[in-house]
């Protein structure tokens, strides 16, 4: 929460010191925005729901189960730990119906603050008679978002609470094993909160263009600053004409009191206010020192659940198409003699497990380009077809294995690729080391030295020694 707010402060206090000069001109936002929040929205909100389901049934099945463990060597203390099990989950559902407040997500705070904007200037609107229903309907989608994030975070207490209570109940009986696997669910769920709340962030680009229209306008800035959540939460006097701000001045002390109590504390020689300016100074700099040390650690918030008892999977919560690398090489080689310039066209698809090993399959097509410039001939050369695993040992470097299946003479056909025999097999170890030589479109680059340890098996024998470079697309 520490970091949560002060990074609230940081943006509330650059809004109300921001000078700006536009004016109040009527800025046409397209009604495409409206059909990507409604869609984002919907989205995230299927997902969340889906999850905090499967969690919640999860949960209570692995309770089930220490349970029945416990009941079969001390059937009292099973009672007495699980007896108001079934009452727990049924107050959980009622909190649920009723949540507490809104957890602050800037891009939730964004997309709902603008929509209220949008529903109160309607003529910022451009599109067509069913502008209105689509604006009504983000509103509804993103207010449903609300509540499911607000339900998410009942929960998230819910499970942190509970784990807790297991663990001062359980963990000298001999169930080390069961505790770690309900402390699993609780992180994952929570870090699956925080991944949800990270894809609110990337804005399509009819969203983007719509909040960077919005927020270059003084009539937006001055509605942000009296409807956002972010207001609602430091409830900040925004304007000294409006009655409700001047009475939430009441009881705080004015700058010219703050001033006083400073010099009557200090002094009023010079010395002493520049030593308090640089004690001051002092104390910022020690303040971001913490919140640096705090985003390293990766702690966002004092309500994210810790990985006790095992080493957090980072992959497991990302989604499956997030988690796959697509890689691509191409290798050619001189003409020689008989055999004419070829080209190695590679690409392989890769699934992450973890953040230390990745499993995958490729396929490669070997194209004939003809003896020289002078001889062009198209030519099929070969084909292939593997699987790999690579392994990290330390920091960018990898063990890397794999079985090939290549075809490596010429062909007309696809009816020659059937005959079994003439398909050479090869098993690969080696190592890989990946490069951060990233280009407009590959994340990195990879070299790889490995060993065809089936190559002697081949008459005539083969290569034993291969050098490749990949690349991963982004």
């Amino acid at each position: 929460m520490i970091l949560t707010r002060l990074a609230m402060a940081i943006a509330w206090t650059v809004m109300s010191l921001y000078t700006y000069a536009q004016t109040d001109s009527v800025q046409q936002i397209s009604s495409g925005y409206l059909d990507h929040v409604s869609s984002t929205a919907t989205a995230i909100n299927k997902k969340l729901d889906k999850k905090s389901q499967k969690v919640l049934e999860r949960f209570q099945k692995q309770e089930a189960r220490i349970r029945k463990k416990l009941s079969k060597t001390d059937s009292a203390k099973a009672i007495t730990v699980f007896g108001n099990a079934d009452t727990k989950y049924a107050q959980l559902e009622q909190r649920m119906q009723h949540a507490g407040s809104i957890p602050y997500i800037s891009s939730l705070d964004s997309f709902g603050t603008s929509l209220n904007f949008l529903q109160q200037n309607s003529n910022w609107l451009k599109g067509g008679k069913d502008v209105s229903g689509k604006l009504s309907t983000a509103v509804g989608k993103i207010d449903a978002l609300k509540s499911q994030f607000q339900k998410s975070d009942e929960i998230k207490r819910f499970l942190q609470q509970r784990k807790q209570y297991l663990k001062d109940q359980l963990s000298k009986l001999g169930f080390t094993k069961q505790l770690r696997q309900v402390n699993k669910q609780a992180y994952y769920y929570s870090e699956q909160i925080n991944e949800y709340k990270e894809l609110l962030k990337d804005h399509a680009k009819a969203e983007k263009k719509a909040l960077e229209v919005l927020s270059k306008t003084k009539l937006f800035k001055d509605f942000f600053r009296k409807n956002s959540q972010l207001a609602s939460l430091f409830k900040l006097p925004v304007d000294p004409n409006d009655p409700s701000s001047q009475a939430s001045l009441a009881g705080l002390q004015t700058r010219a009191q703050v001033t006083s109590y400073i010099q009557q504390q200090v002094g009023n020689s010079p010395t002493a206010m520049q030593q308090f300016r640089q004690n001051m100074q002092d104390a910022q700099s020690q303040l971001s020192q913490l919140k640096d040390k705090m985003i390293k650690a990766g702690h966002s918030s004092s309500d994210d659940l810790s990985a006790e008892g095992f080493k957090p999977n980072n992959q497991k919560t990302k989604a499956f198409l997030q988690r796959l690398e697509l890689g691509a090489n191409i290798q050619s080689q001189r003409a020689n003699g008989f055999f004419p310039t070829t080209s190695n066209i590679g690409l392989s698809l890769g699934y992450k497990l973890n953040d230390k090993s990745t499993i995958g399959v490729g396929a490669s097509y070997k194209m004939g380009w003809g003896l020289d410039i002078r001889h062009i001939s198209i030519s099929h050369q070969g084909v292939g077809f593997r699987s790999f695993i690579d392994w990290k040992i330390k920091g960018s470097f990898w063990v890397s294995g794999g079985y090939e299946m290549n075809y490596q003479s010429a062909f007309n056909s696809i009816e020659q690729l059937k005959e079994f025999n003439a398909w050479q097999q090869s098993g690969l170890v080696g190592v890989s080391k990946i490069l951060s030589l990233q280009t407009k479109f590959f994340k990195k680059t990879k070299l790889q030295l490995l060993w065809d340890f089936l190559s002697y098996r081949q008459i005539p024998s083969t290569q034993a020694l291969l050098f490749l470079i990949g690349y991963n697309f982004k």
